[in-house]
C-alpha cells in the first residue's frame, strides 16, 4: 500500500507527493495493511491519503490508483437505490455537528456489495472535518450467518411439518370417529400423538438451546452429579428398550473427584453421546469415565468422559465439521444440531469436548469437566 501525508493548511498550493508505502496517516501506530478490515482515509481537502490492503482486495482497486484521489472518485459507492453516497452524506459540507455514518450495505461499480462505515475526525467538536476514516468489510460473513439462519428456519420447519400433521391427523380422527375404534386401537393413535408432541418438544428445547449458545446465556445450575450413575441410568434405558445389555461395556476409574455440574444439561450431553453411538455405531458402546487433569485454570482435576463404538467411524475430512450446525455423516435423518449444543452445553460448564477414532476403529468422543463447586461455597 503507498501511502501519503496530509499537507498543512498553509501548504494548500503544493502537490502532494506519496510515502513510503507502511507510512502511519492515521496516528494509530500500526502498519495499516495488517488490519483486517479495508481502511481508507482522505484528507481535509478530500483526497485519499491511506487505502490499505485490505480495501485494495474488498474493492479490486490499485491503491496507486486511488492514492491522492479525490474520495468519490477513489471510492465512487453508491446505495441500494443507485444514489451516489458521498453526495448524499456530504462529510465536509454536510452537519457540523456530525461525526460519524453508521455501517450500512453500498455498492460499488459493477454492483458489488460491500458494508461501509465512516468517521468524520474534526480537530474541534464543531470545526472542519480533518480526516474522513471509512471502514470497508466484505458481505461474504454476513451472507454466510444469514444463509446458516434460514437453514435453520427450513431444518425446523420440515422437523415440525412431520409430527404436527400427524397430531392434527390422529387428534381429528378420534374426534371425528372415536366410538368405531376399539380401546386397543384408541391407546395406540394416543400413544403416537404423545411420543409427536414430545419430539416438537425436544425440537424447541433445541432451539432455544441454540439461542442461549450463540448469544452466551446458557445458564448453568450446578449441583453434585454422580456421572457414573447418570450413565447407568442411560444404559439401563436403552436395555429396557430392546437394546442387548452386553452392547453396553461402562469403566469407572475410581476414586473420581467430586463433580459439581448442571444435571439436566449433563444427562443431555450422555443422551446425545450414547444415541449417535447406539443408532451410527456398531458392535460395543464403550463408556470410559476416568479422572483426569482439569481443563480450566488454576484447578488440578477433572472428570472425563469418553463414549466409542466399534462401527465404521468419522471420515478423517469431516473431523473438523462434527460439532458444526447441521452436520449428520453419512446417514440422513434428525436436525444435525445436537453434537452442536453439546458443545456447547460442555464449553459453559468450562469444559472441553474433542472427536477422534477410538481404539477398536468407530469414532471417540471425550468431554472434560472441571470439579469446581459452586462459587458460593468457594
Amino acid at each position: 500500500m503507498s501511502v501519503g501525508t496530509s499537507r498543512p493548511r498553509g501548504a494548500q498550493d503544493v502537490p502532494r507527493v506519496p510515502a513510503a508505502r507502511h507510512g502511519d496517516p492515521t496516528g494509530l501506530g500500526i502498519d495499516p495493511d495488517e488490519l483486517p478490515d479495508g481502511l481508507v482515509v482522505a484528507d481535509e481537502h478530500g483526497q485519499v491519503i491511506c487505502f490499505n490492503a485490505a480495501a485494495e482486495r474488498i474493492t479490486s482497486l490499485p491503491a496507486e490508483g486511488a492514492l491522492g484521489q479525490r474520495l468519490e472518485k477513489a471510492l465512487p459507492l453508491e446505495d441500494l437505490e443507485g444514489r451516489r453516497w458521498w453526495q448524499l452524506t456530504d462529510p465536509y459540507g454536510g452537519l457540523a455537528i456530525r461525526v460519524r455514518q453508521p455501517e450500512r450495505n453500498l455498492l460499488l461499480p459493477g454492483g458489488r456489495e460491500v458494508l461501509v462505515s465512516a468517521r468524520y475526525v474534526r480537530g474541534e467538536p464543531t470545526g472542519p472535518v480533518r480526516r474522513v476514516v471509512v471502514s470497508l468489510r466484505d458481505t461474504e460473513a454476513r451472507r454466510r450467518t444469514e444463509g446458516s439462519h434460514a437453514e435453520l428456519i427450513a431444518t425446523v420447519a420440515h422437523e415440525l411439518r412431520s409430527p404436527l400433521t400427524s397430531v392434527k391427523g390422529f387428534t381429528a380422527t378420534l374426534l371425528a370417529k372415536w366410538e368405531r375404534f376399539t380401546d386397543d386401537q384408541k391407546r395406540l393413535m394416543l400413544e403416537t400423538v404423545d411420543a409427536d408432541a414430545d419430539r416438537v418438544t425436544r425440537l424447541i428445547a433445541e432451539l432455544l438451546d441454540i439461542s442461549r449458545i450463540d448469544s452466551g446465556r446458557l445458564e448453568v445450575r450446578r449441583q453434585p452429579v454422580d456421572i457414573g450413575a447418570a450413565v447407568g441410568r442411560h444404559i439401563q434405558a436403552y436395555v429396557a428398550a430392546g437394546q442387548p445389555a452386553d452392547r453396553f461395556l461402562l469403566r469407572l476409574e475410581q476414586p473420581l473427584p467430586a463433580l459439581w455440574a448442571d444435571p439436566d444439561k449433563i444427562d443431555q450431553v450422555l443422551s446425545n453421546l450414547l444415541e449417535n453411538a447406539v443408532r451410527h455405531g456398531e458392535g460395543t458402546v464403550t463408556i470410559d469415565i476416568t479422572a483426569t487433569e482439569s481443563p480450566r485454570e488454576g484447578e488440578d482435576t477433572g472428570t472425563s468422559v469418553t463414549v466409542s463404538d466399534e462401527g465404521p467411524g468419522i471420515p478423517e475430512e469431516s473431523m473438523n465439521r462434527v460439532f458444526t450446525r447441521f452436520w449428520r455423516g453419512s446417514k440422513r435423518g434428525g436436525t444435525g444440531l445436537g453434537l452442536y449444543i453439546v458443545k456447547g452445553i460442555v464449553e459453559a460448564h468450562g469444559g472441553t469436548i474433542t472427536v477422534g477414532r477410538g481404539s477398536q476403529g468407530g469414532a471417540e468422543f471425550r468431554f472434560t469437566l472441571p470439579v469446581a463447586a459452586p462459587a458460593y461455597l468457594t
